[in-house]
């Protein structure tokens, strides 16, 4: 009997203990998923702010994009203003050739930030739509994090 319960006791600690280290592994994936973000939104301000200086032709379309922030529920919105922005930038280089150097820098740091992001994303919604994890809650209140989907400007080096 007490073989049973020495047993009983090992399993229990066993499980509190992946719990916590999953809960504290999910906090931190919680907090590179958020900084990916804000990586993000700055690359995308600095792409946006870059287009208005560069070219005056895309000021309307490049404030519109900065306006709105790149903040839980509104990715769509914020998706489809850098859509615009993305569709001019094209044009641009259709019409011209070629993109400025900084701009063409700046849209390789988006590239960047939107793949850094949505790996976070997606090692991160991956720990927390396990089974046991969503059980056990150990997500928390935090809301599950969701992609950012972003068209490429597809531009030549100078």
């Amino acid at each position: 009997m007490t073989i049973i319960y020495i047993l009983l006791a090992v399993a229990i600690t066993a499980l509190l203990l992946w719990a916590y280290f999953t809960a504290q592994r999910l906090n931190r994936l919680h907090i590179r998923t958020d900084s990916a973000l804000q990586n993000l939104q700055a690359a995308l301000d600095l792409r946006a702010s870059l287009a208005e200086a560069l070219v005056p032709e895309l000021t309307a379309v490049a404030r519109s994009a900065t306006a709105l922030p790149l903040a839980h529920g509104q990715y769509d919105r914020r998706a489809a203003q850098e859509r615009r922005l993305s569709e001019a930038l094209s044009v641009q280089v259709a019409g011209q050739g070629v993109l400025p150097a900084p701009l063409i820098e700046a849209n390789a740091r988006v590239e960047l930030a939107h793949r850094f992001y949505n790996d976070a994303v997606t090692t991160t919604r991956a720990l927390r739509t396990r089974p046991l994890v969503r059980v056990c809650r150990l997500g928390g209140t935090a809301p599950l994090p969701d992609y950012f989907e972003l068209a490429y400007l597809e531009v030549g080096e100078p």
